[in-house]
């Protein structure tokens, strides 16, 4: 699962070193060099050929980013209209079928449902092993004009050290490890597939922003922590994703049912609540496309 960036200050239960996940929670504020947890908005400027796009047009993206690194995207782009992008990630370590195979769910299908019945655009940032895993589930998501899916890595291990206790990816392999899952999303039929990644934990450096830079990718961050992550008091997470969104926000949640048994709740009460401020919810490819437009 997914961690919190920028400045990041977190608690996690020990049980997120257990699943590989990263979901806790956290405070953000902005990243600088080195092994960062986030980074500024950059520049908007021309998208370059890339390697992911599975459907006749492409999303936009960021990319390039400064110094030809991976650019990096934590919210919206300043605006008056009140949007906001719901994330989740379907997070699945390369090392934990057996897990699966002995029962743990690590999808949520009540979640997608509820998704639908309410109408709410989502972009769901996948690890390609929980594609090979449900693979079903995921050309389901992925065939839905409702839905998105974007690149969550294939083993969800850590892009950088120190990264909540997460085996780590070497440099030599982070974009191997980034385009099998691509691969992982073909083979199962995913049809909207975007070119955005989202780091295991949330955790990168220039090294790895470096090494992702010839996938054309665009990495999102979020400036929402939802608290999800093994968070069994469902009301607690919903004042902290409303007291936290604002134009333009990207909040992470997560559709490991195993790991966050809550967060259909949330959606539920979390929905309502924001339209009737005035939000609209969107896909993470409309909140790009505003910041090249910005």
């Amino acid at each position: 699962m997914i961690r919190h960036v920028r400045r990041v200050t977190v608690t996690c239960a020990l049980g997120a070193l257990a699943l590989g996940l990263a979901g806790c929670g956290g405070t953000a504020s902005s990243g600088v060099p080195g092994a960062t947890r986030s980074a500024g908005l950059p520049e908007s400027s021309p998208k370059p050929k890339t390697t992911v796009t599975p459907r006749p047009t492409a999303k936009p993206t960021l990319a390039p980013g400064p110094g030809g690194t991976t650019p990096v995207l934590e919210r919206g782009a300043a605006m008056k209209e009140r949007t906001v992008a719901l994330t989740f990630d379907a997070d699945m370590t390369a090392d934990q079928g057996a897990r699966a195979r002995a029962g743990e769910r690590f999808d949520n299908p009540q979640l997608v449902r509820t998704l639908r019945k309410l109408k709410v655009p989502a972009t769901v940032f996948m690890t390609g092993r929980w594609a090979e895993e449900y693979p079903a589930a995921a050309k389901d998501i992925g065939r839905d004009p409702l839905f998105e899916v974007a690149n969550h890595s294939y083993s969800h291990y850590a892009f950088t050290g120190d990264c909540y206790g997460l085996p780590q990816v070497p440099a030599r392999g982070m974009r191997a490890d980034v385009d099998r899952a691509f691969t992982a999303f073909r083979k199962a039929g995913v049809e909207h597939v975007v070119p955005y990644f989202r780091f295991p934990g949330g955790c990168y450096d220039r090294t790895a922003l470096r090494a992702l830079a010839p996938t054309g990718v665009t990495a999102v961050q979020w400036d929402v922590v939802s608290g999800d992550a093994f968070a069994t008091d469902a009301d607690a997470v919903t004042r902290q994703v409303l007291d936290g969104v604002r134009p333009g926000s990207v909040v992470v949640m997560h559709c490991t049912r195993s790991a966050a048994p809550t967060t259909e709740r949330v959606v539920r009460a979390v929905v309502p609540r924001l339209r009737a401020q005035g939000y609209r919810f969107v896909r993470v490819s409309d909140l790009v496309g505003a910041a090249r437009g910005a």
